[in-house]
Parts: C-alpha cells; structure tokens; sequence
C-alpha cells in the first residue's frame, strides 16, 4: 500500500507529488495523457505562482517571458495596473506555454525519490470499502492507498462518482490560439486584455517570439463557427491587427466549456480534492494556474498530519485553501458583473486610470501578493522539504 494516491499529473497533482517525495511519503501518480500536451489556458502564471515554482527550485527549468502587471483596454480607454512591490522587489509574472510547463512539472515529480508517476494510465473510479475512499481503480486495477488525492480537472470524475459535484451558475467558454509573430514585431512586458461588447481577449507574449491569444465569453455570444466569430474578435482590436499582421498560427484554434467547476466540499472520506477538480474560479482574473500551485503547497504541509489523524485534517485544508484564495474570488465576481453589465465598463477604467494605486492593487489581488485589505500574509506554510532537486 502506498501512502498517497494522485489521479492527474498536471500542475496541482504534480507539484504535490514533488513536495510529499520530498517529505520521505510513498506517492503514486496516475496522468491520463502523455507529456508533452496541450491545454486551453491563459498561459501566464501570475507572482504568487512564480514564488511557488522558487521555492520547488523549478523556476529557471521552467522559463518563460516575464510580465510586470496588467493593462486593461476598452474604447480607447487603457488601463495599466503594473504588479506591486513584494518585499521591496518589483514582482513579476511568468508567461510560458502550458506544454512546458505541465510537461516539466510532471518529469520532475517522476525523478522525486519516493515518487512512482506513470502516463497512459486511466483512473476509472474511486476505491470505496464501508463509506470510505481507500485507494483507486487504475486501467481495471485496484490501488490501495492510505490517503487518495483528486486533482484530475475540471470535469473530475472522482468528483462525479462521489457525489461532490455542484452546477454552476453561468456557463462561459473559453478559446485559445499561438501564434510566432513576424519579425521585428515586439510586445511590451505586459498581459494585456482587450475588452469587447460580449467577450474579452488576453494577450500574452511567449518565448521564441510567439504569441498567446485567449477568449472569455458567455455561451450566448459564441456562434458557430468558432473560428469566424474568434477571428472577428481579433479583428476588431487595432492592438491585435497591428501584432497579428503577417505572423503564422501555431496551434488550431482549442476551447474549453465550462470553465468553471464547483464542488459541494473539497473532500470525502479517505480522499481530497486538489485544483480544479476541488471547484475553480471563472479565469478572468487569470488565477488559475497560480491557485493550483497554492493549494498543492498547502495541502502538502497537511498530508503527514492527514494520514495520523484522518479527514479533520482535510477538512481543516478545505477551509484554509478557500481562505486563501478568497479575496480572488470576491475580485473576479466584480469583473463578471462588469462583464454582464458593459455600461460601467468605461466610467470603471477611467476612474482607474485616475486612481493607479487602486488598480495596481487589485491587480496584486489578482496575483495573489494582495488582499482586499492590505499585503497578504497567508495562509501559506512553508513547504516541507522544499530543496532544489
């Protein structure tokens, strides 16, 4: 019998393969898929998340452009909200495509000692005996487990098959292309996002002179086919026009709905949900990716007690994991509600404009170095055994 079982090697199970290899633990990790893969998403890795990737010592493996903050357009209107100072230092966040970062993650979490990481493997169903999750069913074979880990997506089917799913309440897609830009084209340090009637654009520059172009929309505003509608989208952005002109796409167009999953608690008996699969927040803040860091740091500092004491533990984690991460919540309803209610959009980013301070802030909020209420101290515990590998 193992000590931990992880169904899904992208960021969330990887990392906490990592940090529980490191802590002298006996993990198993279960990827559907095989590395390197692709996956929608915003591709920029907010501060908070930089700062995790440190502290595993897999920043500089990982790479990617850096970006200083956010600017925000609309009609004309440009907001920029740069990231604020963390510690004295300017704080920076990371932009790299998801191949590499996920692909990265999960070799490192393989080369861990203690750690068996195995691709092509399908998690069919949880292990239950008497009311309890005791381990997985892997390709029609069952693995005990002292404690199991759900980090296998959005769509969770562990989440599904316990019962724990909650619907949510508004359905929005997201769409995504890379693109190399034509040379002597460069992009400015920042992820900018262009705001348009129904939907919105994030730009991201990436490595080797390539691109990143990402939409948010309800599902209303999506029309077959997806293509036209988000190639017209981009054609109504000067700033997009002006990049796009003679660069060559990279990747079909790859979409994802729904973007947002909930959960009616992070964990059931003998097992716990990470990332995704424990509920995530609509992208708009761009969080996503640092969450997943977060929540695998913190759950890794809760595992060796959770395996002595049991699920009080996980359900001490599930709370500190939404308190850690609600600030951000709060934050991306406020722009969900400007994105349902266009009129405000404008009076919104000129009063920002003309209070800088107030946008840089909530845009650390965003980055996870900011609460609502000041500098942000925690919850985090330091990762156990966090030492370069």
């Amino acid at each position: 019998m193992t000590d931990v079982a992880i169904a899904g090697g992208g960021i969330a199970g990887s990392t906490l393969a990592i940090l529980l290899g490191r802590a002298g633990l006996r993990v198993e990790l279960y990827e559907r898929a095989t590395f390197p893969r692709e996956k929608p998403c915003g591709e920029g890795l907010m501060p908070a998340g930089v700062e995790v990737l440190e502290r595993l010592g897999l920043a500089g493996a990982i790479g990617g452009v850096p970006f200083h903050g956010v600017r925000y357009h609309f009609r004309g209107t440009i907001a920029g909200g740069p990231f604020p100072m963390r510690r004295g230092i300017a704080a920076e966040g990371r932009a790299q495509r998801r191949a590499v970062l996920d692909r990265v993650l999960f070799e490192a979490a393989a080369a861990t000692a203690g750690v068996t990481a195995r691709t092509g493997a399908r998690v069919e169903a949880p292990l239950v005996e008497r009311g309890r999750v005791v381990g997985l069913v892997v390709d029609g074979i069952p693995i005990h487990a002292r404690l199991t880990v759900a980090a296998d997506g959005v769509h969770s089917r562990l989440r599904h098959a316990l019962g724990l799913d909650r619907a949510p309440r508004h359905r929005r897609v997201g769409m995504r292309a890379h693109y190399r830009l034509a040379a002597g084209v460069e992009v400015e340090p920042w992820v900018d996002v262009l705001i348009g009637a129904d939907h919105e654009l994030y730009v991201t520059a990436l490595p080797r002179g390539e691109m990143l172009v990402a939409a948010l929309a309800d599902a209303h505003a999506l029309r077959a086919p997806a293509d036209a509608t988000f190639d017209a989208w981009c054609a109504g952005q000067p700033l997009l026009v002006t990049r796009l002109r003679r660069a060559e796409r990279l990747t079909p167009l790859a979409g994802m709905s729904p973007l947002v999953a909930r959960a009616r608690r992070g964990w059931a008996p003998g097992l716990v949900l990470l990332g995704d699969a424990a509920g995530s927040i609509d992208p708009i803040t761009g969080g996503g990716m640092t969450h997943a860091l977060e929540s695998a740091e913190l759950l890794a500092a809760h595992v060796p007690r959770a395996l002595d004491e049991g699920d009080p533990v996980l359900a001490a984690f599930d709370r500190r994991r939404h308190a850690l991460h609600a600030d951000c919540a709060m934050l991306t309803g406020g722009l969900l509600w400007l994105s349902r209610h266009p009129g405000w959009i404008g009076p919104a980013l000129a009063g920002l404009s003309a209070w800088p301070a107030l946008l840089s802030h909530l845009v650390g909020v965003a980055a996870g170095t900011r609460s609502l209420l000041g500098v942000r101290s925690g919850p985090r515990p330091p990762a156990p055994a966090a030492v370069a590998p």
